[in-house]
């Protein structure tokens, strides 16, 4: 395990793939696939090829490089994704409104102004953590989660936004729905998003 520190940050979630992608350039070496979180990379070694001191100084080197490189902040793809806040698509949204002190429209024009980096997928099949939120819009999960969130809710918690991509028990805060499909098993790449990648959301207008 590589911990480069920093929690929920950008930066520190760029160096971590940028350390799974110096670890699956040098896959012959008896590395199997490097899967990054938000500020760590779990790196499994095939011990028949690689014991742990000779794996040790091997990825200790990759990560050395790693860091040398200027990080890559925006090389994943752009996905504009149309979302339908409040009502029936958005039970929350009045009131997440509520307690933040904002009104509804506010809430949904703060949300739509950012762009979010894909720190990781985690929790249910192609459920992308997102981030960093605007700071007007931090509030913690759910006292009470739901047993059932419909597939393509988007919601907010802690410092991050998500969307619900199968219909699952949750307990973010659900603000609207998007009709984007965001995991098809049947798709060559199941999963809409990837670690790298930025999502935007755009408001539906009636």
């Amino acid at each position: 395990m590589v911990d480069v520190g920093g929690g929920i940050d950008a930066a520190s979630n760029a160096l971590a793939q940028a350390i799974a992608l110096s670890v699956r350039a040098d896959a012959g070496a008896g590395w199997a696939d490097p899967i990054a979180a938000y500020d760590s990379v779990l790196v499994p070694y095939d011990p028949e090829r690689l014991d742990a001191p000779a794996a040790e100084r091997r990825l200790a080197q990759l990560v050395t490089d790693a860091c040398e490189r200027p990080l890559a902040m925006a090389t994943g793809r752009i996905h504009r994704t149309p979302v339908r806040y409040g009502g029936a698509d958005g039970p929350d949204l009045d009131a997440v409104a509520e307690r933040l002190g904002l009104s509804p429209a506010q809430v949904v024009e703060a949300h739509a102004a950012a762009s979010y980096r894909v720190f990781m997928l985690g929790f249910a099949p192609g459920f992308a953590y997102l981030g960093p939120l605007p700071e007007a819009l931090h509030l913690p999960r759910r006292d009470h989660p739901r047993p059932r969130v419909p597939a393509g809710s988007v919601s907010i918690a802690g410092s991050q936004t998500a969307v619900y991509p199968v219909t699952t028990p949750g307990g973010w805060h659900l603000i609207g729905r998007t009709e984007a499909v965001i995991w098809d098993a049947r798709r060559h790449e199941p999963a809409m998003f990837a670690p790298g990648d930025f999502v935007r959301f755009e408001p539906v207008r009636d």
